[in-house]
């Protein structure tokens, strides 16, 4: 996959996960994921890859007007733009890699560091920030729902009958929460992930 050189954004170049694949297997298995989600990833992929911008500022628009999240990107009581730029694009990086990466090694290792970025253990440290140190567990699984319930919209602008939107917004819900379900690993005891 062909990728502008964003900032911070390292797939292919980060450590391995302590998930194994067989675990992502099975994670996959529990959510119901098959071959069909993978298709209709790639067919929501090509509807959402033009409406990236306009995504992300209906994400953004939901965080910035709710200052309990907002402040997880603030330094000394103000909004980081710079921290909030370099961000987002690696979120829209996401959402591409969402739909048309192969959920193998390389892309597990990769959810486990976006991960990481989110913990204590690296949050702020991409991008030299001295913002909120973790985002708290509680708003990883919260934002599972802005995250798609969101999406469904942008899903169905280019005219595809409502069952064909309904099955690549299964895919796409699957797929967050697959993700998002990796992004919770470091704050979960050893053993017990």
């Amino acid at each position: 996959m062909q990728t502008k050189r964003i900032k911070g954004y390292d797939y292919g170049m980060v450590a391995m996960s302590p998930v194994s694949l067989e675990e992502l297997r099975l994670l996959k298995a529990a959510l119901l994921f098959t071959k069909e989600d993978e298709l209709q990833l790639r067919k929501a992929g090509a509807i959402l890859s033009d409406q990236v911008s306009s995504i992300l500022d209906c994400w953004y628009e939901f965080i910035g007007h709710q200052q309990h999240l907002l402040h997880y990107f603030t330094e000394n009581g103000q909004a980081n733009l710079t921290y909030l730029t370099a961000v987002r694009k690696r979120i829209g990086q996401w959402l591409k890699d969402l739909c048309f990466r192969v959920y193998d090694q390389e892309w597990l290792n990769y959810q486990h560091e976006i991960a990481l970025r989110h913990h204590r253990a690296k949050k702020n440290k991409t991008d030299n920030v001295a913002a909120e140190p973790i985002i708290h567990y509680r708003y990883m699984i919260a934002f599972v729902y802005p995250f798609t319930a969101t999406i469904k919209p942008f899903l169905a602008q280019k005219g595809h009958a409502a069952n064909e939107v309904e099955a690549m917004y299964n895919a796409w819900c699957k797929a967050v929460l697959l993700t998002v379900i990796l992004w919770t690993h470091p704050y979960i005891r050893e053993g017990e992930f």
